[in-house]
């Protein structure tokens, strides 16, 4: 730490929330956000790290799958990899499907990697170390989960739009009223007309979407 101050190395934060769950171990505690007008007592709550979606949206996700049984679902931005097993995992119930999901930071896509080898759900996985924005994935999406860095969830939803299932769904976490740019980026979305919006009222926010083309 004080080499990293001397020369002004400013710790990544990706790196930096790694490096305190590696220390302290994966323990559930109250969510960290500050209340919004859509989720005022965000302590209700509880998380790992303040980077992976919170617990009760773990296992949102995880029954969605085993309720829309998709056969395709694509995640971006894997971190440390809890959502990518929590949806195998539905997978894995359902008996069928697969997942791809990629990590743009090769440290953080080597500890999702030695997680997902060490899961009951790794043949369910395909992780990949690539920019969402450049990753190409074969078929039709039936689930995509729009999780990396925020300032790209639009162009990951436009990228993949095309190739999303008119009756599968769409998920951008982080939409929260006081983050605004994924909830921006979302509502702006369906101004156009390109998806169908309902904001769910979870601590950090998480945009449940369908596209509109192809809908009867």
């Amino acid at each position: 730490m004080g080499l990293r101050r001397l020369f002004g190395k400013k710790e990544k934060q990706e790196h930096r929330i790694m490096r305190q769950v590696m220390e302290r171990g994966e323990k559930l505690q109250p969510e960290y956000h500050r209340p919004t007008p859509e989720c005022p007592h965000p302590d209700r709550w509880s998380m790992y790290d303040s980077m992976t979606a919170e617990f009760e949206v773990l296992e949102f996700l995880k029954t969605l799958v085993t309720t829309a049984k998709p056969e395709l679902i694509v995640e971006t931005g894997s971190f440390m990899g809890a959502s990518t097993l929590w949806l195998a995992q539905g997978l894995k119930e359902n008996g069928f499907g697969k997942i791809v999901s990629c990590e743009y930071d090769p440290v953080v896509f080597a500890k999702a990697q030695d997680k997902v080898n060490q899961s009951s759900v790794k043949d369910w996985i395909d992780l990949r170390n690539e920019s969402s924005l450049d990753m190409k994935v074969d078929g039709q999406i039936d689930l995509l989960f729009s999780d990396s860095d925020m300032p790209i969830r639009e162009q990951e939803v436009r990228r993949y739009l095309p190739q999303v299932n008119p009756y599968g769904l769409i998920l951008m976490h982080d939409a929260s009223s006081h983050l605004r740019q994924v909830r921006d980026a979302a509502l702006k979305l369906e101004r156009e007309g390109l998806i169908s919006v309902v904001l769910l009222p979870t601590p950090r926010g998480l945009v449940v979407a369908q596209k509109r083309e192809g809908r009867k």
